[in-house]
């Protein structure tokens, strides 16, 4: 059982066989392995006496990390799973799950911060102990008395001679070393506020199912208390001082938010969090946290749910409908999917939790996978759900992008002290960059897109590709120097309000001014402390956000997705209006929401104007089922792109015929282009496989796939498989 299998991150649906070099490398450990000229980093799968290749030609492993833990036989068994059900190599697969600091040649250690405490003794016998001219043992004194524990840099700033102090008490036993990643066993948890019945009936039903697999679907309005319900939760199920938990939260914005919420609720439970905004350093440290079974709770972003956990108990999947947990890139993975895998896996029950949830989602609850639980009242007994109306843009003509009655609006809620939130999905000054004499747009070289106005930083830039230029002094296409901005983005709404408001404070917040570490967490402490009277913002502020002086929310655009080709469109707006609607009227204050549109009367705005979900979500699967759309079908897509469309049309020529000779019960579409015809300079086309059943296209993708890779034309082309595609 010498010979080690071997998962390495090259694009091969292979394992690679090495010799163990007479170590004792353990399944799911580390190692440094040679491949080619290079020394790559791999995962040990399985031990094994025998090898398809000779064993002369075999290579030694050159190290193995035989100090850290070994990666879960449950975390390997997950992503052998996605690699298989998603169409991608293994080891791609696992190595891309780790953090960054695991694929390096450089032992992960689990580091402690070191820090100081105050002793029983101390405590007890009180400041009178310490000398009256000892002044900087005083200082340190009065310091850790109110509070659990200090680090040395802390000290630093209290004394500068800090270090002969701590000496003089360490050595009287007044003080003492303790980790300060420990989380506090003093602590006293923030108060829970009274759960009203549907919280309370919820919370019981799942705890009366069980520990056991099942799936509850949480739907609850919004400002419901879906994040009560699941720290209600979470404190029961976290009773068993081993146990943990993973909750999945779709977009970085939320988590300042909800960490500070759960770490006051949760002071004597370790949290870690996980997400793109931490160091590498701070990632690999809560991973092995996590992994160890040292942080009993953890809240992360898509690439969370493949955490390694020692006793996993419950899984919370936050706003489920949201499409940042399908990965576009890479293994294009659902997380909500594979977080209901895990927990089928683990045996564990999973919350989905959702407003507006997706449809193939609601479907499982109607047709009983799924249990629905339902949250119909906010939690705050004095908030109601907001007015919504619709402003008709074409007697109320929108100057400068607002219409007059949001301006009326506006000024009542200023002159009141409350505030408002004008919500448009478009970062950037303007959109479209035109020449008024010719039509010329100015276009981006790269993509099947027109470049962004971003006036302050004087650029053209693609929201694609990251493309910029500067703008030209004249139009390329008839030299007119009179170019001018068209349409609106966050940056112009900015400064248009600033010209109607000069008195109000306004803040904008978008991906462009959220870029500092913490900026989010400083925006939303602004909002809470009054400081801020107009917020301006994409889908950043469309959900999770809880200010409860927040009455008005305008909308500024949103006639373009109305009448969009894509068959999830509507879902997807109806889904953001009522979680921007959401923002208003959490407190007891009323909130009322303005949307401007030039089609006041269709159904989408009646549907959203009665807040009810249920019926809308009645009627989308209706016609998907007329239309044999998902979830009335399960779907694969074949995407190609290359610099020149030639190669991309014959090797989607040649899938299409290898398709066809698979016998199975396959509906090919033709050939297309997708709505982004060049991105990034590369020409992009694809091809759609549906199946009636997830089986039937399971099997069908096994075979397509092993032939798509055997093509020659495959080296030619960048292509991928996109297993339940969102996009197309």
């Amino acid at each position: 059982m010498n010979i080690l299998r071997i998962a390495l991150d090259v694009p091969l649906a292979t394992l690679f066989d090495y010799l163990d070099g007479g170590s004792a490398a353990q399944v799911g450990q580390r190692v440094l392995v040679p491949f080619g000229a290079r020394k790559v980093i791999g995962i040990v799968i399985a031990r094994s006496a025998t090898s398809e290749f000779e064993t002369a030609r075999l290579k030694s492993i050159i190290r193995v990390f035989g100090d850290e833990p070994p990666i879960p036989p449950a975390t390997l068994k997950l992503l052998a799973f996605c690699a298989d059900y998603y169409q991608y190599p293994f080891g791609q697969a696992l190595l891309a799950a780790l953090p960054s600091r695991l694929r390096e040649a450089q032992p992960a250690i689990l580091s402690r911060r070191v820090g100081y405490a105050l002793t029983e003794i101390a405590r007890q016998g009180g400041e009178e102990l310490i000398p009256k001219r000892a002044a900087s043992q005083r200082k340190l004194y009065a310091a850790l008395r109110d509070t659990d524990a200090l680090d040395s840099a802390a000290l630093a700033l209290l004394s500068p001679g800090w270090r002969g102090a701590l000496r003089a008490m360490r050595e009287k036993n007044w003080v003492r070393e303790t980790t300060l990643d420990q989380p506090s066993a003093t602590g006293v948890a923030a108060p829970a506020p009274p759960l009203n019945a549907d919280q309370q009936h919820t919370v019981q039903t799942i705890l009366d199912g069980g520990g056991d697999f099942r799936v509850w679907l949480l739907h609850g309005i919004t400002g419901s208390g879906k994040t009560e319900v699941y720290m209600r939760l979470l404190d029961a199920m976290l009773a068993d001082n081993a146990s943990q938990a993973l909750v999945l939260v779709p977009e970085i914005n939320l988590t300042p938010q909800l960490e500070a919420r759960f770490r006051a609720r949760f002071p004597r439970h370790s949290i870690v969090m996980l997400h793109s905004r931490m160091n590498e350093s701070e990632r690999l440290q809560g991973w092995l946290r996590a992994q160890n079974g040292e942080a009993r709770i953890v809240i992360g972003t898509r690439l969370s749910v493949f955490t390694p956990m020692k006793n996993p108990a419950l899984v919370i999947v936050d706003e489920e409908h949201d499409s940042s947990y399908k990965q576009q890139d890479a293994m294009r993975y659902s997380a909500r999917d594979v977080a209901i895998m895990r927990a089928k896996m683990a045996d564990i029950p999973i919350v989905l939790g959702s407003a507006t949830p997706a449809l193939e989602t609601w479907h499982n609850a109607q047709t009983g996978r799924y249990h629905l639980l339902t949250l119909s009242q906010r939690a705050v007994q004095s908030a109601a759900l907001p007015a919504l109306r619709c402003i008709d843009t074409r007697p109320h003509h929108a100057q400068d992008g607002l219409s007059q009655p949001l301006l009326v609006a506006m000024r009542q809620r200023l002159a009141r002290g409350e505030q408002s939130l004008l919500f448009i999905n478009r970062r950037g000054y303007s959109p479209v960059l035109l020449c008024g004499a010719c039509g010329w747009v100015a276009p981006c070289a790269r993509c099947s897109s027109r470049l962004v106005v971003h006036l302050r930083e004087r650029k053209l830039r693609c929201h694609h590709c990251g493309h910029e230029q500067r703008p030209p002094l004249q139009c390329p296409s008839c030299g007119n120097p009179d170019l001018h901005p068209t349409g609106h983005g966050t940056q112009r709404l900015e400064e248009t309000l600033a010209r109607h408001f000069p008195e109000a404070r306004i803040l904008r917040v978008d991906r462009d001014s959220m870029r500092r570490k913490n900026a989010i967490k400083d925006m939303t402490a602004k909002v809470h402390a009054n400081e801020v009277d107009i917020l301006v913002g994409t889908q950043m502020l469309a959900k999770g956000h809880d200010f409860p002086n927040l009455t008005l929310v305008g909308v500024m655009d949103t006639d373009s997705a109305l009448f969009s080709p894509d068959f999830r469109a509507a879902e997807r707006l109806f889904a953001q209006l009522l979680q921007v609607a959401g923002r208003a009227g959490r407190a007891d204050k009323p909130g009322e929401v303005l949307i401007q549109t030039n089609f006041p009367d269709h159904a989408l705005f009646a549907a959203l104007q009665k807040q009810d979900y249920a019926q809308f979500a009645q009627s989308l699967l209706e016609e998907r089922k007329l239309a044999h759309f998902p979830p009335w079908c399960f779907e694969a897509l074949l995407r190609a792109e290359a610099t020149h469309l030639a190669p991309v049309q014959t090797f989607l020529d040649l899938a299409a015929r290898e398709a066809r000779e698979i016998k199975s019960k396959i509906t090919l579409y033709d050939i297309a282009r997708p709505q982004m015809e060049r991105l990034k300079g590369m020409e992009r086309a694809q091809l759609l496989a549906q199946a009636a059943s997830r089986q039937a296209l399971q099997k069908f993708l096994q075979t397509w796939v092993a032939r798509l890779r055997a093509l020659p034309q495959a080296s030619k082309v960048r292509w991928s498989v996109d297993v339940d595609p969102l996009e197309y």
